[in-house]
């Protein structure tokens, strides 16, 4: 489950925050000057973002579920389009990567049974609980494990700070918290960095420490405030096929099951156990909070249907002229949910059409113009990945595998659900203050007549929650902007609301449907600064890097010492 269209984006620093680090330090001297060269606009046709949004989310294309005649069609689409843009196969002679992966469906749910000397509650499955299993077997059962609180279920030694200490969680089934101890923080300051959401927030990593910790399972109570979506979102995400990458050899332990439970289930089943949610919570946010056993036991047992098969991403690239070797990358997801929970209409095809047909179809469109204005300097990547509704499967396979090294790859744009508000005198930018491709986007936007507006809910931990961040993490910088929130018709007033209205309604629901009635102004004014900022990365000397201090600067700093070309 991943970050769309919101009313914020992740600013992990609410200015401009740029060291002198444009060149590499330690490979070529002294910092260089950043070359951001002026480009113009491009020539984008609104006529082919729409067309190629109303295709793909189309209930012909079935929500483009990987693995299925959805996935086919979008492969067809995109090739033939890309092809008729001007680009040329990226995989050698292939359009494609194929990318392994796993699906598995559960079935036949048994409710979650909590035992204990209150007596047995018994939750129903999608209304009080979900669960899953990664483990490719036929049965999952999970019989009388002793629940144990976990407080946010995070061991970081490099803070000090462990949920698990002194505690051995074989055979049992830790409660977790989601999100950060701090994330209440006023500020950005706190063990956590206070109100900016870390990866130790994100539920994928809960679930990985847990398994890392030999436990049979694991539950996450849900809260909508730091999750940052509602149980909805939960259920329509967490039922139905779900696809993994394929697991070779040695690979990290996992859990029977992982799944989420609601917090009024879990406040009920906490209060059969003698203990309240609300101080436990306060207890787990202070640094020394040792794990809590419940004296109660969870059971319950499902069934899955298992099928390996190989999804793709999909690549084209227009070669650069003079540097056909450096690369600059535009990304967006091409998935979506399939078939999900249906409407009270019956409506059960989530076609994605905010999220992603509109990412996917602008990579279509910005191909064509690109290719319209000539190849620029350096090549231009155009990535349309899978399977990034399962966890950014496609997005760190591609990086793990990557056609064009990394190391030889300057940046990139990701695009995750254009807005369909109207034209905005803003942008959010996702992980803005993080490295030196900010001072690209600043030009962007001074030529724009645009601003960046900081994010006050960097909480949610969307920088972890999209594509980009494969490659982020990797060492490759890479800019995520979000639609502006400060509409020219309304404000930020009608922004949030807008935005509000859509995560309640539609973000992963059979109601997220293409719309004849679109206001298509605002997307088209993001796509000319998506051009402006691939363009410029394209046409710049310059191998822009992290900020000094940024997580990533040392992944970068060791992958250019170890290439020859590139950075």
């Amino acid at each position: 489950m991943t970050k769309k269209w919101t009313v914020l984006g992740t600013l992990l620093a609410g200015a401009l925050a740029v060291a002198a680090c444009d060149a590499m330090p330690g490979l070529s001297g002294a910092p260089a000057a950043l070359d951001i060269p002026e480009v113009d606009a491009g020539d984008i046709a609104e006529a082919t973002i729409k067309d190629v949004t109303r295709l793909l989310a189309s209930d012909a294309f079935e929500g483009r579920m990987p693995g299925t005649p959805g996935e086919e069609k979008t492969i067809a689409l995109l090739t033939e389009r890309f092809k008729a843009a001007g680009l040329k196969p990226g995989n050698g002679e292939s359009w494609v990567q194929e990318v392994p992966l796993v699906e598995i469906t559960g079935k036949n749910y048994a409710p979650l049974t909590v035992t204990g000397k209150a007596g047995t509650q018994s939750l129903a499955f999608g209304k009080d609980w979900v669960g899953v299993t990664y483990r490719e077997e036929a049965k999952t059962s999970l019989e009388d494990s002793e629940l144990v609180f976990v407080g946010y279920g995070i061991n970081a030694p490099e803070k000090g700070w462990n949920d698990y200490a002194g505690l051995d969680v074989k055979g049992k089934t830790v409660v977790i918290l989601v999100n950060d101890p701090d994330w209440q923080t006023e500020g950005l300051d706190g063990p956590f960095n206070g109100r900016a959401m870390t990866y130790y927030g994100r539920w994928t990593y809960k679930f990985e420490e847990a398994a890392r910790q030999g436990a049979a399972g694991a539950l996450i109570i849900h809260q909508t405030a730091p999750a940052a979506y509602a149980w909805n979102v939960v259920e329509s995400s967490w039922t139905g096929p779900q696809a993994y990458a394929q697991r070779g050899d040695n690979a990290p332990p996992l859990t029977q099951m992982n799944g989420w439970i609601t917090e009024g289930a879990a406040r009920a089943m906490l209060k059969a156990a003698g203990q309240d949610l609300d101080a436990l919570t306060k207890a787990a946010q202070m640094k020394g909070f040792k794990p809590v056993p419940l004296g109660i036991t969870a059971s319950t047992s499902f069934e899955n249907d298992v099928r390996s098969f190989k999804s793709h991403n999909i690549i084209g690239i227009l070669p650069g002229s003079e540097a056909p070797e450096e690369y600059v990358l535009y990304t967006a997801h091409w998935d979506h949910l399939g078939r999900c929970t249906p409407a009270p209409d019956g409506d059960d095809i989530c076609n994605g059409a905010i999220d992603n047909a509109t990412g996917t179809a602008a990579l279509v469109a910005l191909a064509e113009a690109h290719a319209k204005a000539g190849p620029p300097r350096r090549s231009l990547v155009f990535l349309a990945v899978t399977a990034e509704e399962s966890g950014l499967l496609g997005a760190h396979y591609y990086a793990a595998h990557p056609i064009f090294p990394l190391a030889q790859t300057v940046g990139g744009v990701n695009m995750d659900a254009l807005q369909m508000a109207g034209p905005a005198k803003d942008v959010t930018a996702v992980g803005f203050g993080k490295s030196a491709l900010d001072r690209f986007l600043d030009a962007a936007l001074k030529t724009d007549g645009r601003s960046v507006t900081p994010d006050p809910k960097p909480e949610n931990g969307y920088y972890y929650r999209s594509d980009h961040f494969a490659f982020a993490k990797l060492g490759v910088p890479m800019l995520y902007i979000d639609g502006g929130q400060d509409l020219i018709e309304g404000g930020r007033a009608a922004g949030e609301a807008i935005a509000k209205d859509y995560t309640e309604r539609r973000y992963h629901g059979p109601k997220d449907e293409f719309d004849e009635s679109w206001d298509w102004s605002g997307v088209m004014a993001d796509l000319q600064l998506y051009y402006r900022l691939g363009r410029m990365m394209a046409m710049s000397t310059s191998w822009p890097n992290w900020n000094e201090g940024d997580e990533f600067r040392a992944i970068r700093d060791e992958s250019c010492k170890a290439s020859e070309k590139g950075c």
